[in-house]
């Protein structure tokens, strides 16, 4: 067989992820903070990109509260400035501005950047981008975010105690350094020996100072153990009798319910096992608690909507999150009026080119957001409007197919975002679940929204009339849900609810 070249010509197709389109990918999966971090480490490297602080000579108002049919073009005088800011206000000359599908063959640049839909009930449905200080939500600040107030610590309360309390100087100065070793509950596990060893003072001394903090207030403080601290609680109450300090000695059974065991062993009958476990349930096991004054973390949504003045929804980004950043041509100008080396120049317009397309990719970004967390308050209109039974099946392709995107773009735009609305703050992945058939084909019933119906059904159930998952199962089918025993189970497992022989012993005892 003879070897010999050829010349051939074949066409066939091929999707080449350009170094900018692997960036626009990139932030189109960040959260606003994430965003916010990678920004400020392009502004780090580039020396033409600039954080905007309001000073420019230019300023577009508003942010990204400006409408996205807005067809703006860059500053045309290359020595102004160029306030472009997060959303690409000022867009590449001969460049689309849309949504970003980083799945299509292009960059897939829409012409068309606003747009209207129909609720379920032919509300209309608009979305823009908000602008900086919150846009139309700055009216809607959420009074939690203020600064709490100072509030006197655990060891401040303790330490005016022990001032009070303690006369002999030794013993205030083992009690202060005791008070540094409890935890965030308020127990004591660091162990006597520890201080006495610490202190180059006896154990007796240390075990005496413990015994008078324990009766210091709260009640249940310095405690070492859940029995201990549940027992100074039951002593300040004068109700550790022999039956409550057997109770606490078989905290192990109680956690299993085992009933029969208990009231063997503290001789009681069942209306005073009940009565015995109220008195229990009402303590408190952690009594330094009350004293820590930490703000609890806050989601930091990344999409905001609320009621519109037609009755319809409207959608805007969070900008109090996203950063604003400008290309300063002005720098560039006048540097490059100098005589420059041809690799200086080269690096000025790479950097030139990359602070542009960094603003272009943050418009795509933003546009693309507002189109799909849209389309998802669209077709999860019920909700909102009457509460977690109302919500629909829904799958990463029903939105793909309504907004002409990928379902890769829709999974990345749905990831670790957030979206604050009337009924609180949810993540975008919330509203997608599998579907529950319906009886006699009606529309199909979200899984979550089983789920809700599940624990509804068993929160009130009476404590003579606990369902079991076949009733539950019975009631489902009735409302028109097709649901298996099994599927009960599960759902109702991953609530973490007992199974009904658990739950009528715990409701014997008033649990």
């Amino acid at each position: 067989m003879a070897l010999a070249q050829r010349l051939d010509l074949r066409q066939s197709q091929a999707l080449v992820m350009t170094p900018q389109l692997q960036q626009a990918i990139k932030l189109l999966q960040l959260s606003n903070l994430e965003l916010a971090d990678f920004i400020e480490r392009e502004i780090e490297q580039n020396p033409l990109l600039e954080r905007d602080d309001g000073d420019g000579d230019i300023r577009i108002e508003g942010g990204i509260d400006a409408d996205l049919d807005r067809d703006d073009t860059p500053l045309a005088s290359s020595d102004r400035q160029d306030t472009s800011l997060l959303t690409g206000s000022g867009t590449l000359p001969g460049e689309g501005d849309g949504p970003l599908d980083s799945d299509s063959g292009d960059q897939n640049l829409w012409s068309s950047n606003e747009y209207t839909g129909e609720g379920s009930d032919g509300e209309s449905l608009n979305w823009k981008t908000s602008g900086g200080g919150g846009g139309d939500f700055s009216d809607e600040e959420d009074q939690r975010d203020r600064t709490l107030a100072a509030e006197k610590s655990l060891s401040d309360h303790l330490n005016e105690q022990v001032g009070a309390d303690f006369a002999d100087p030794l013993e205030r100065a083992i009690a202060s350094y005791m008070i540094g070793l409890l935890d965030d509950c308020g127990w004591f596990t660091a162990g006597c020996e520890t201080v006495a060893d610490s202190l180059g003072c006896t154990l007796e001394q240390v075990e005496s100072v413990l015994d008078r903090l324990q009766r210091l207030d709260p009640p249940g403080i310095f405690a070492r153990s859940l029995k201990e601290c549940l027992a100074l609680q039951l002593r300040e109450k004068d109700r550790l009798d022999p039956a409550m300090q057997a109770l606490l000695d078989n905290l192990e059974l109680l956690a299993r319910r085992d009933l029969a065991a208990l009231r063997r062993i503290c001789g009681v009958d069942n209306e005073d096992l009940a009565d015995m476990v109220g008195e229990i349930k009402a303590l408190n096991p952690k009594p330094g608690e009350r004293f820590e004054h930490e703000a609890p973390p806050t989601l930091i949504p990344d999409v905001l909507m609320r009621p519109a003045a037609d009755g319809g929804w409207e959608i805007e980004l969070n900008s109090d999150t996203l950063p604003r950043v400008l290309v300063n041509r002005r720098y560039h100008a006048a540097i490059s009026r100098g005589g420059l080396r041809r690799e200086d120049k080269d690096y000025l317009s790479e950097q030139l080119q990359s602070a542009n397309w960094l603003v272009k990719s943050l418009h795509q970004r933003a546009t693309t957001i507002v189109k799909v967390a849209g389309e998802i308050v669209r077709q999860q209109d019920a909700f909102f409007r009457h509460g977690i039974g109302h919500l629909r099946p829904l799958v990463l392709r029903d939105i793909a197919d309504a907004i002409g995107m990928h379902e890769s773009t829709v999974s990345r735009v749905t990831a670790n975002k957030y979206i604050a609305g009337p009924r609180g703050v949810f993540e975008l992945k919330f509203f997608f679940s599998a579907a529950i058939s319906a009886m006699d084909g009606a529309e199909s019933h979200s899984a979550e929204a089983v789920r809700f119906r599940i624990k509804s059904l068993i929160d009130a159930e009476p404590a003579d009339g606990v369902l079991s998952d076949d009733r539950i199962v019975e009631i489902l089918q009735n409302g028109g849900i097709d649901i298996a025993r099994r599927t009960v189970a599960k759902y109702r497992e991953s609530m973490r609810i007992p199974s009904s022989v658990q739950r009528r012993r715990e409701k014997s005892l008033g649990l």
